[in-house]
């Protein structure tokens, strides 16, 4: 049974989209800068107001509901913990409102303080921590509340990578051992390994893809969400062992059987890992081979990634080692040749 649906429909933000959730699922929202993404948590948090939709949540209608009275809890990337206050008291904040009189209160905001890992840091004011602890009060602090929903925009961004590391491991834990429905913003593809059942990927305002992790990760449908992936996605014509792409053809292995002989929609995947990068053309086995144009080099932690771009194909990336982007000394606008075997390209129908 549908625990959550909304349906959102923004028109000065270009945004108009649907979701839902079952009870204790988490979902990651990803998509580029502008998409929509905040804009959805925000209306259906209750704090911007839509030109239209719907919401539902357990049975209960939500639609004009004022923020406060709709069970959901939005935590962001500022802690947002009152300064004068110590975590106690920010935690039990939650329980007070609803109600709960002052012992009640520190009582439940010492388990969920204890639940988060800081325990011991009860009677600190905001200042006393650090970023990585206030954050994890802000965390207590959301779950005390007892949402029905939480919405987590970003939560990580401003953590550095360790801390980010070991919060990302807390909340993964919490969210198991409580059971809250939830729904991620991210740009982080580690939130969404270790966080989200599923992927819903927002493009221009709308849900272009969605599924679960696994299976958004292994076999995007989306420009974003191969991005996101880290694979290459080129979309075009299906016939045979062989994708249309313009007036450039892309070889390569059927992921499986196609509805039609003819020509059909269909996508090309393949690993960034999986292109070689030469200065001329190779001759030899069956390859394909492409003239991109680099519009960027990027470090990462094994070595280079190479993004270009082919007037048929779109976007394209290479990884390569140091020693070779040394060796072939390129640079932002420089033309080189792109090439993978067919082998290693997936065909599948779109």
């Amino acid at each position: 049974m549908t625990w959550f649906s909304a349906r959102v429909r923004h028109e000065q933000r270009s945004v108009q989209a649907e979701l839902t959730l079952d009870e204790g699922e988490v979902v990651a929202v990803v998509g580029p800068n502008g998409a929509g993404k905040s804009t959805l948590l925000k209306v259906i948090a209750g704090l911007l107001e839509a030109d239209d939709g719907a919401l539902e949540l357990a049975g209960d209608d939500l639609w004009g509901v004022p923020a406060h009275r709709r069970r959901i809890v939005s935590l962001t990337q500022q802690a947002m913990l009152f300064p004068h206050l110590d975590l106690t008291d920010n935690v039990g904040f939650a329980p007070r409102s609803a109600g709960a009189g002052r012992r009640e209160s520190r009582a439940r905001a010492q388990e969920f303080l204890t639940l988060v890992g800081i325990g011991e840091l009860a009677g600190r004011k905001p200042a006393e921590v650090s970023g990585g602890q206030a954050q994890r009060a802000a965390i207590a602090r959301a779950l005390a509340a007892e949402p029905r929903l939480l919405l987590l925009d970003e939560p990580f961004a401003a953590l550095d990578v360790e801390v980010a590391a070991e919060l990302r491991q807390v909340l993964r834990r919490v969210l198991r051992d409580t059971g809250r429905t939830a729904v991620i913003v991210t740009h982080d593809l580690l939130d969404a390994l270790a966080l989200a059942d599923r992927i819903i990927v927002l493009e221009q305002g709308e849900v272009v893809e969605q599924g679960p992790v696994r299976q958004v990760l292994s076999r995007p449908r989306s420009r974003f969400g191969a991005r996101f992936a880290g694979v290459n996605l080129v979309s075009g014509r299906l016939i045979g062992h062989q994708l249309l792409a313009g007036a450039t053809a892309v070889n390569g292995l059927l992921a499986g059987p196609i509805t039609d002989t003819g020509p059909v929609p269909g996508l090309a995947l393949f690993r960034p890992a999986a292109v070689s990068v030469h200065l001329q053309p190779p001759h030899g086995s069956p390859r394909n081979s492409w003239l991109v144009r680099l519009t960027a080099l990027e470090a990462y932690a094994e070595g280079i990634r190479l993004r270009g771009r082919h007037e048929d194909l779109g976007d394209l990336s290479a990884d390569i080692t140091p020693a070779a982007a040394a060796e072939l000394d390129l640079g932002i606008g420089d033309g080189c040749w792109f090439v993978v075997k067919a082998q290693e390209v997936e065909l599948l129908e779109r």
